[in-house]
């Protein structure tokens, strides 16, 4: 086909990348030098620090998101047959701390508070009440709702690290982040369940047969988010009464009982189907998990890592469903109702617990446990939280608190749904994992030997060189 572009355009276009072409090659070796003393990280008080750190705070976010590739082979790997059939001649390398935290607080760092909904029309002058969380996280969570936390395993353990509901966990001097607090205040959450490896056997069914060479190897270290769906349910049982509305329900056909008393509250002739808002809880809590591994993935790009974020584990198995007692995953308890064909996991009893029976006696019980969380002291609509605007008190606590009404309203919805269903959401898991992040050392020997150039990037090739050294 003909370049019908204008001749003055296509003329504009080549100088564009002419001088562009320039100013990057010209950029390439300023930047080196200038961007980490214009850093807004401080890292200087770390002391001693690896040359990978200063190249991990220089790397671009472009370079980030097209160089991220889904790089398996690890050091002490063996594809045992195939094209692609190879052995590694070296021996695993654990993360060391710096590494592990780096990759952790990507995935699940508290950022801060977050800036919550400023405003909902029907709320006005009030600020909207959604949020169950006054901190931000490394990953977006619908609402604020924040009902996800991450467990991980590697070579020494496996371990809790809860950020959902900490308070604002960064720190600033002169305006530049202090990345040596950041990672401290972290680890110093970090809770240790076991000293063992995560025992996942590497064949089916409890991992993908194309995961069984590679994943939970001696060396990697395993992320695990997961969402608490229930939680996320029932927040949005109240987003859905805050608006005015109910549910009815669409799989027998029949109307909440005792809604009818709330018909100042909420409209009962134009209800949600109880299925299309429990789609919803699994979807948004889903998108939740995904986030916080794509976060993770863009840092070990960064830091020339390999790994890749994956669905490929069982989640029965992982959170401890596998039905096979020599495999007891994570411990997550059950409900093993014979009514249904899969286990409902509900949660890690003292450790991550399901807004749901058995953790909670009744719904109404789960549900003033969320109310609690969102407006007692340290929620994002208690006024003595702090916050990141100038009047930070005024704004939380402008916040409308849920009444006893709205309370009852919410509770009689769910409890429904527990006592038809025997389980609570009725349709979907009330504790669910779906989506991990690997972090490993590459073995750059693999890619040499089959790949073309560019099966990894500069700080792959240099990893051990700025890291270890």
């Amino acid at each position: 086909m003909e370049n019908t572009r204008p001749r003055n355009i296509n003329a504009f276009w080549n100088s564009f990348l002419l001088s562009t072409g320039t100013f990057l090659q010209d950029l390439g070796g300023s930047f080196s030098n200038s961007a980490l003393r214009s850093s807004k990280t401080m890292i200087e008080n770390l002391g001693e620090y690896p040359r990978g750190l200063e190249e991990t705070i220089k790397f671009p976010l472009i370079e980030a998101l097209y160089g991220r590739r889904a790089r398996r082979f690890l050091l002490g790997a063996e594809i045992p047959d195939g094209p692609l059939k190879y052995k590694s001649s070296k021996a695993p390398v654990p993360l060391d701390a710096l590494e592990q935290m780096l990759i952790l607080n990507s995935c699940a760092g508290n950022t801060g508070w977050h800036s919550m909904i400023h405003r909902a029309e029907k709320y006005a002058p009030h600020i909207a009440n959604y949020s169950a969380a006054a901190g931000g996280r490394t990953f977006p969570s619908a609402a604020g709702f924040h009902t996800s936390e991450i467990f991980y395993t590697d070579d020494f353990g496996v371990y809790f690290l809860p950020t959902r509901d900490a308070p604002s966990l960064v720190s600033y001097d002169n305006d530049r982040f202090n990345l040596k607090y950041w990672l401290e205040v972290h680890a110093a959450r970090k809770i240790r369940l076991s000293d063992k490896r995560l025992y996942i056997p590497h064949s089916e069914p409890y991992m993908e047969p194309h995961n069984t060479w590679c994943v939970n190897k001696p060396g990697s270290t395993l992320i695990i988010p997961v969402a608490d769906v229930a939680q996320h349910m029932l927040a949005i049982l109240c987003f859905v009464v805050q608006n005015g509305y109910c549910i009815f329900d669409d799989i027998k056909g029949l109307p909440i009982p005792g809604l009818d008393k709330f018909s100042k509250l909420v409209d009962l002739n134009n209800p949600y189907p109880l299925t299309f808002i429990e789609q919803y809880a699994l979807t948004e809590a889903t998108s939740e998990l995904s986030a916080s591994c794509y976060a993770g993935m863009l840092m070990l790009q960064a830091m020339g890592l390999g790994g890749w974020m994956f669905d490929g584990i069982d989640r029965f198995s992982i959170l401890g469903a596998s039905g096979n007692p020599e495999v007891p995953g994570l411990g997550f308890i059950f409900n093993k109702n014979l009514k249904y064909s899969l286990p409902d996991i509900t949660g890690l009893p003292g450790v991550f617990e399901g807004f749901c029976p058995p953790h909670f006696k009744t719904m109404e019980d789960a549900t003033r446990a969320l109310v609690k969380r969102k407006f007692s002291v340290g929620g994002p609509y208690h006024r003595d939280t702090a916050g990141p605007w100038k009047e930070s008190s005024r704004i939380r606590s402008s916040a409308q608190m849920h009444s006893e009404e709205f309370i009852a309203c919410v509770s009689t919805m769910a409890q429904y749904i527990y006592d038809t269903y025997e389980r609570f959401p009725a349709t979907v898991p009330s504790i669910f994992c779906l989506t991990y992040l690997q972090a490993h050392h590459l073995d750059l020997d693999f890619y040499d030997y089959y790949y073309k150039e560019g099966a990894y990037l500069k700080t792959h090739k240099h990893h051990m060189e700025w890291w270890r050294h």
